[in-house]
């Protein structure tokens, strides 16, 4: 049996309702895919009309399914608007890169929030799938783990540097 408070938080035209005597409502759906039940109502039967309730099912599933399709081309669409904006970062072996310090308890407390947010430089030792590079120190000591590339930018030699 339905009750209030299942139609409180939505529109009651577009729930799909058995009442407790077991009679169907109309519902929306029906209304604006134009069912044949709700066209010819008067003339049916019982069982005419118990029929084509099952047919409506299928056809409800293959309205089910365009609006799926409709999402999905809708996803694609966001993703392709979404790619064009991404900068993508890409690397060759042997670059000088500066690494991100990712954890907050990894920072020096010595100098509280002026602590600085990159370290390096690093060498990149190759590359992995996905955007993915394993870095070694400048002595040579390899990283276990790859990093995104996110988290990576150019290091830049200074001119100051031999002075």
């Amino acid at each position: 049996m339905m009750t209030w408070s299942s139609f409180s938080n939505c529109n009651i035209t577009d729930v799909t309702i058995t009442l407790s005597i077991g009679i169907w409502t109309r519902c929306s759906w029906e209304i604006k895919t134009g069912s044949k039940r709700i066209f010819s109502q008067d003339q049916l039967t019982a069982d005419d009309n118990a029929t084509l309730m099952k047919y409506e099912l299928d056809v409800l599933a293959q309205h089910r399914l365009r609006a799926l399709i409709s999402i999905e081309e809708n996803e694609k669409r966001v993703a392709r608007w979404y790619d064009k904006k991404v900068k993508t970062k890409e690397f060759a072996n042997g670059d000088l890169l500066w690494k991100l310090i990712l954890l907050n308890g990894t920072k020096g407390s010595k100098f509280g929030k002026w602590s600085p947010n990159w370290e390096g430089p690093y060498r990149i030792n190759r590359s992995a799938p996905g955007n993915a590079y394993i870095l070694e120190t400048l002595e040579g000591v390899e990283f276990l783990r790859a990093l995104n590339g996110k988290y990576l930018k150019i290091y830049y030699t200074s001119i100051w540097i031999d002075v």
